[in-house]
């Protein structure tokens, strides 16, 4: 299997049976390799809020957090879920004793796109629909020192949390219509690990141990919800980016002893987000270079059909749900005044079983927090917590072809205590090839 629906697939491949991806089409071109692999998916979602799920939540995730005015509000949305469409073309040889490769992919979304009409839905989004180029880069190394890695690919950072979530075979958290992806977990468990420009070394696989680390674009700093209504959105804008890239890097151990298999891998982050530009009083802010940072740990252990995840974060600086969302707010005492860290943390845990049949059914739990940071005040509306229960059934109609099936319970709360609660129920199907 090529290397970019590796990263698409190996949580995937953990979340359904063994048989859900195998290799794509290979085709030799003179000194090359090519390989030319991905899948096609498409759901639908239905969101029904509850009765009183009508307040205004400044980077809540749940239907209703934005000031609803009807106490049932529903939604029902179309695309795909939180895996992207994907068409991968990989080429590798071997060439003065290194192994080379290059991938790049395509992600055309399954949303309608129509310019005349429009599309209902509700929820949140990562990407618009339409044609994303998540991945293109070049690989170079040898399996006795390792490998580097320059382009755009996933982030290292939460990478793994991502790719143990069984809803990355499914939706998650729904997304509104003409959405290209779904939430999964994302600002439900972990943070958004998303698909970077970076520069990166990978070890060789040592009896299990494998590390990497690397240098990435650096991420502008903004309110929770790209800035609506929050104190800090306008981080870094004008002539106040900061040169520095992110740092970024995991390690990871796997194992395996009889029919029992399993991972343990921690990553983490550190950037500076630059000046912060004004204040909430407007006075300027200058010669502000904090350093926002987060880290994690996850394992995930499989045995006798029975599979166990679990996998906490915690962070300063970092924000909710995309890196750098609402890492910051400002400082209103009268001793102290400019932008302070908010802190975030979270997690999820998933336990799995894979039926006679071949059916994958699984029920998780996460939750994403964030706190307020010191001496700030009137942001009652920002967001304090989002949570999600899922309980998914994943089974392989045929060798490549999977049919999905999801229920989702989500909370979102506010820092003043109002809560958004909401059903989710997604039907759907994934093809890899």
């Amino acid at each position: 299997m090529n290397k970019n629906i590796k990263l698409a697939v190996a949580g995937a491949v953990l979340a359904l049976s063994a048989t859900a991806a195998n290799a794509g089409i290979v085709i030799p071109a003179g000194d090359w390799t090519l390989d030319v692999s991905g899948n096609v998916n498409a759901y639908s979602s239905w969101s029904a809020a509850t009765s009183g799920s009508t307040h205004g939540i400044d980077g809540g995730l749940t239907l209703g957090s934005k000031g609803t005015t009807s106490s049932t509000a529903t939604a029902n949305g179309w695309g795909n879920g939180l895996l992207p469409n994907f068409l991968g073309f990989t080429g590798t040889t071997r060439q003065n004793d290194l192994d080379v490769s290059f991938t790049i992919s395509l992600q055309p979304g399954t949303a309608a796109q129509n310019a005349v009409g429009s599309v209902q839905g509700g929820g949140a989004v990562i990407d618009t629909g339409g044609l994303n180029n998540r991945q293109a880069f070049i690989t170079f190394g040898d399996k006795s020192w390792g490998s580097v890695k320059i382009g755009k690919d996933l982030g290292i950072f939460a990478s793994d949390a991502i790719l143990n979530d069984m809803t990355l075979l499914g939706v998650g958290g729904a997304a509104a219509g003409g959405a290209n992806t779904s939430l999964g977990r994302i600002g439900f468990g972990y943070l958004y690990a998303d698909w970077k420009p970076q520069l990166a070394y990978t070890t060789p696989n040592f009896s299990g141990f494998q590390a990497t680390v690397g240098i990435a674009q650096a991420f502008d700093s903004t309110g929770t919800t790209l800035g609506a209504g929050d104190v800090n959105s306008g981080f870094n804008n004008g002539n106040n980016r900061n040169a520095s890239p992110a740092y970024e890097g995991k390690a990871s151990y796997s194992f395996a002893a009889n029919d029992v298999t399993g991972k343990v891998w921690v990553s983490g982050i550190a950037q500076k987000v630059g000046n912060l530009g004004l204040g909430a009083s407007g006075a300027n802010v200058v010669n502000q270079d904090p350093v926002a940072y987060a880290g994690d740990i996850g394992a995930n252990v499989n045995a006798a059909g029975f599979g166990l995840t679990g996998y906490y974060y915690y962070g300063s600086g970092i924000g909710t749900t995309g890196q750098f969302w609402g890492g910051y707010g400002y400082n209103n005492t009268t001793t102290a005044s400019g932008f302070s860290a908010r802190d975030s943390y979270g997690g999820y845990v998933q336990a799995t079983y894979v039926l006679p049949t071949k059916t994958k059914v699984g029920v998780s739990w996460g939750e994403s927090r964030l706190d307020t940071a010191d001496g700030e005040t009137g942001v009652g509306a920002l967001v304090k917590s989002n949570e999600m229960w899922t309980v998914g059934i994943y089974h392989p109609l045929t060798k490549h072809l999977n049919l999905v099936a999801e229920y989702d319970y989500q909370t979102s709360k506010s820092q003043a205590g109002s809560e958004n609660n909401a059903n989710v129920g997604s039907l759907g199907a994934i093809l890899f090839f």
